[in-house]
């Protein structure tokens, strides 16, 4: 990120709200893991934050969107859809068993708000638990569950509900927060904002047996951990535990908005005619290109190739200014001996682009699933160059 602004920058700020840090180059197109920009050609290990999961441009998905664009471009929930059935059944079978039932929404925010709902309406309970350091999204019920959004951004003056704050990985105070009042507790597997922080197996399995104890919903947050990202469909599974919700977004579309509440068979009947609605939400377009998403991850292999990619990354690791690793899959979080921003930008020079985090010696990974060992190795080579 730098203070110069570029030409389109300066276009943008004549109308746009100045809300934005942002990159000094411009994005003229993207094919694969790669950006072309004006003067150069950029290695993507930032993934559009962790939106293009199977690439730019990917045939099957640009195949998917101009037929349904042709066919039916947009009708809402008020008639049934053949394709919006099908990404529910094709979402349903890639998320873990008995969460067969799922609610169609635009983004994660509008995902984690609509769980807490339906959690607070199956419970009837009000008060929510989560974990320190977590981002969960800029709404009024997200931002209420996001750490320090209310020292910083939140600027609402009353959160909609209690919210509790859990330390991470800190199992003997589980029992003492998460109780008989509490309505759920919404959690991110892998932490993303603050530096793929991964929590500790013990720790989630000690939240879920709790939850399950006390009749609280356990919400898995995977709006940047889901879709195969952390190498499996949904990071939840590789701590051995299955919540009673999971929302997705951000790779859930491959670039195209849209997000989901998949819900445990459990909770199907929390909700009724008209408690929840959306009006883009399960849109044509956004269905045909959840469908193409899934079936590009199954028939590339694409969770094997995470694993992989993962697996020689963390077997070069650590080099130059990288000291430790965390995070899982493509979800990774590189820790630096000196301020992040100062690798990033060193990398940049070096025309690969990494993301940031909310910890300034970290930096995040979160490339396209198709990555190569090509593309890990441009890395390390780059990391060791720097020093």
């Amino acid at each position: 990120m730098t203070s110069t602004k570029n030409a389109a920058q300066l276009a943008e700020a004549e109308h746009l709200l100045q809300v934005y840090g942002q990159w000094d180059f411009e994005p003229i197109s993207a094919k694969g893991v790669y950006i072309q920009c004006k003067d150069r050609e950029l290695l993507d290990l930032y993934g559009g934050h962790a939106v293009a999961a199977v690439g730019y441009s990917h045939p099957k998905l640009l195949s998917a969107l101009n037929h349904q664009a042709e066919t039916l471009f947009f009708q809402s929930n008020a008639v049934a859809l053949d394709i919006r059935a099908e990404a529910a059944r094709k979402l349903a079978n890639f998320a873990p068993a008995d969460l067969n039932h799922v609610f169609l929404v635009n983004s994660g925010a509008e995902a984690n708000e609509n769980a807490l709902r339906i959690a607070m309406k199956h419970t009837g309970r009000s008060n929510v638990v989560a974990i320190e350091h977590g981002f969960h999204g800029r709404t009024a019920g997200a931002g209420a569950c996001t750490w320090g959004a209310k020292d910083s951004w939140y600027t609402f003056p009353n959160t909609p509900f209690p919210v509790e704050f859990l330390p991470r990985d800190n199992v003997t105070d589980v029992e003492r927060i998460i109780d008989d009042d509490t309505a759920a507790v919404i959690l991110e597997p892998v932490q993303g904002v603050a530096g793929a922080y991964d929590l500790s197996r013990a720790f989630v399995q000690a939240i879920a047996a709790r939850c399950k104890a006390v009749g609280a919903v356990l919400i898995a947050d995977e709006v940047q951990t889901g879709m195969g990202r952390c190498g499996s469909p949904f990071a939840i599974e590789l701590f051995d535990v299955v919540p009673d919700i999971i929302t997705a977004a951000k790779a859930l579309g491959g670039g195209f908005p849209c997000g989901a509440v998949i819900v445990s068979d459990a909770l199907k009947n929390a909700v009724g005619n008209g408690e929840l609605g959306t009006t883009f939400g399960g849109g044509p377009l956004a269905c045909a290109m959840i469908s193409a998403v899934i079936d590009v991850i199954n028939d590339e292999n694409l969770l094997e190739n995470v694993r992989q990619q993962t697996e020689f990354l963390r077997s070069n690791c650590p080099v130059g200014p990288v000291i430790g690793i965390q995070g899982k899959g493509f979800l990774t979080g590189l820790i630096c001996n000196r301020p992040a921003k100062e690798i990033s930008a060193e990398l940049l020079k070096r025309n690969i682009l990494v993301g940031g985090s909310s910890d300034p010696n970290i930096l995040r990974l979160l490339p396209p699933m198709t990555l190569q060992q090509e593309h890990v190795q441009q890395l390390i080579d780059a990391l060791a160059d720097i020093g």
